[in-house]
């Protein structure tokens, strides 16, 4: 069973929204470059860069630019970043809008209006959370917060992808009780990824990425010493530049070392939640159970990578993005489980 429809049996607005999807992608890694080349304030105004549409280019602009902000010169090599993460993240605004119209202006039954909506809502919040994330210079609280937009707004995007391309999965009657057992487990796999991708966004915005540089121990230890009340304060105050963090060693430790125990509780229940799917006995589900644990896979090489090589940039950004892959997994399951139709003629797709 392919997960996609014919082009003839898709809603309006598919192939938009599916485009959308990709660019989401690209906004994403973008974003996570930015954010590990420590170009989030590259650009310390907002929405322009140092008063520019693009960036300052010749002397002339860069000399007036340093004057005009003592505290922030001009570094080229973290300009660009910013500024093409900012009109990459405009350009998503403008799919949305897209989308937005042909969802309102088509006729076809079922044609989903409120969800367009939302997205086209939530844009506008994650675009304000990309200004705070400027203003606000770098403050963690902001920064998680926009981190997790651009994965919510990514998720919402491919919900949208599944709804409208009609293609709910069809169950015999036999495997009826076994998919409303895994309803649930698919809800709770979703939480669990969720917030392990949370708490990968706090380890990045408290720049507690190299708190534990060794693997599996941190710091040459199995438990190093570790600030949890610290570690976990979100009520740091606004006002210093959180640029390079702020937070003590034990600190960034007790972060880091959080973000690897949820790799591994995620990983053990996404084991459990691929052998569920493979035991409904049904072709599309080992599939994606299949897909589930490749995804599963990468993912923990690259984080274990991402140690072993001392935290190089492409790693860093592709273990971002197949979290992102992970996520969108979880998506896919529950929109499946939850919208299957049980077809009492038995038979297995």
């Amino acid at each position: 069973m392919s997960l996609f429809n014919t082009p003839e049996q898709r809603k309006a607005g598919f192939r938009l929204t599916f485009i959308a999807c990709l660019v989401a992608v690209i906004v994403l890694g973008m974003g996570v470059f930015t954010r590990l080349a420590d170009a989030g304030l590259g650009c310390p105004d907002w929405p322009g860069c140092y008063g520019h549409v693009l960036w300052p280019s010749d002397d002339h602009d860069v000399a007036r630019a340093n004057e005009a902000f003592p505290d922030a010169p001009v570094e080229h090599d973290k300009t660009w970043p910013e500024m093409i993460h900012r009109y990459l993240a405009s350009s998503l605004g403008l799919f949305t809008i897209g989308i937005l119209i042909l969802s309102l202006r088509s006729r076809e039954p079922d044609q989903p209006v409120k969800l367009p909506i939302f997205i086209f809502a939530f844009i506008i919040l994650q675009g304000m959370f990309g200004m705070w994330t400027v203003t606000l210079k770098l403050w963690p609280q902001v920064v998680t917060s926009h981190l997790l937009g651009g994965f919510t707004t990514l998720s919402l995007l491919w919900l949208l992808t599944l709804r409208l391309n009609n293609r709910p999965w069809q169950i015999p009657a036999i495997a009826e009780e076994k998919l409303n057992a895994i309803k649930p487990l698919a809800v709770i796999g979703l939480l669990i990824v969720i917030m392990q991708i949370a708490l990968g966004g706090w380890t990045t915005s408290n720049y507690a990425d190299i708190a534990c540089p060794d693997f599996p121990k941190c710091q040459g230890a199995w438990l190093p010493p570790m600030n949890f009340a610290d570690g976990f304060n979100i009520g740091q105050h606004i006002g210093p530049n959180y640029l390079g963090g702020t937070m003590d060693n034990a600190a960034r430790v007790a972060i880091h070392f959080s973000h690897r125990v949820g790799a591994i509780v995620t990983a053990a229940y996404l084991i459990f939640l691929c052998a569920k799917l493979y035991r409904l006995g049904l072709p599309a589900a080992k599939k994606l159970a299949y897909v589930i644990a490749a995804v599963l896979v990468a993912q923990i090489t690259l984080g274990i990578s991402n140690v072993v090589f001392q935290f190089p940039i492409d790693v860093a950004v592709a273990h971002n993005l197949v979290g992102a892959l992970l996520l969108l997994t979880q998506v896919t399951t529950n929109y499946l489980v939850f919208t299957a139709a049980v077809n009492r003629g038995g038979i297995k797709v």
